[in-house]
């Protein structure tokens, strides 16, 4: 039988997994390979670090939890093709420094949802 760290961290990923919808704490412990007792002490344990949020409510004719990350993964998706990333100018660049992000057409364009300006700065000729 897994060690109980292990089954909190495999709960704490099924229940993440779910996002928003979240998952029956009796769903959980079926997923788990565990004992209804054992899923229950993990998902009150994993509420106790603040890592889940507990809702009550009825399933089939039978009072459960529907349980919820609290803290969602986080996602850089949105930001993976921002000029930033590439930019030569990456070491110079500074909030007061003469290349500066407030300043910038190529983060301005991205940020617009506009096609890239040319600059010099690019690396083309």
């Amino acid at each position: 039988m897994p060690r109980r760290n292990e089954l909190e961290h495999k709960a704490l990923n099924v229940i993440v997994n779910n996002g928003n919808d979240g998952v029956l704490q009796s769903e959980l412990w079926r997923k788990l390979d565990a004992t209804s007792r054992e899923g229950s002490r993990i998902a009150l344990k994993l509420e106790t670090k603040g890592l889940i949020l507990r809702e009550k409510e009825i399933s089939e004719g039978r009072w459960t939890y529907r349980l919820y990350p609290k803290n969602k993964p986080v996602s850089l998706n949105s930001i993976i093709d921002a000029p930033c990333l590439m930019c030569p100018n990456d070491a110079r660049c500074g909030a007061w420094s003469p290349i500066s992000p407030n300043h910038c057409p190529l983060l301005t364009a991205w940020i617009l949802g506009e096609e890239q300006p040319e600059t010099e700065s690019s690396g083309e000729d």
